[in-house]
């Protein structure tokens, strides 16, 4: 059994992680620099709006079928 938002809080998890990388080699290679705080809040507001996203299809999918596991995602077909 695959849950959509376990797999939707993994992707989250993955996206911080990328982040964290991105201030941390900023910080470290140019010390002086903003670009990677820059692009990290750039990548969490795509990610924030990634999520909305994700989260609007998945109220969809359960008021469809009602259930957002990944194995029932093929009853949707036309």
């Amino acid at each position: 059994r695959r849950n959509t938002l376990a797999i939707l809080i993994s992707i989250e998890l993955i996206l911080n992680a990328t982040d964290i990388n991105f201030a941390v080699f900023n910080r470290f290679l140019f010390p002086g620099g903003l670009e990677g705080y820059f692009f990290s809040l750039f990548s969490i507001a795509i990610s924030a709006a990634e999520t909305a996203v994700a989260i609007a299809i998945m109220i969809n999918i359960y008021r469809n079928i009602r259930s957002i596991q990944v194995n029932k995602l093929d009853e949707m077909k036309w």
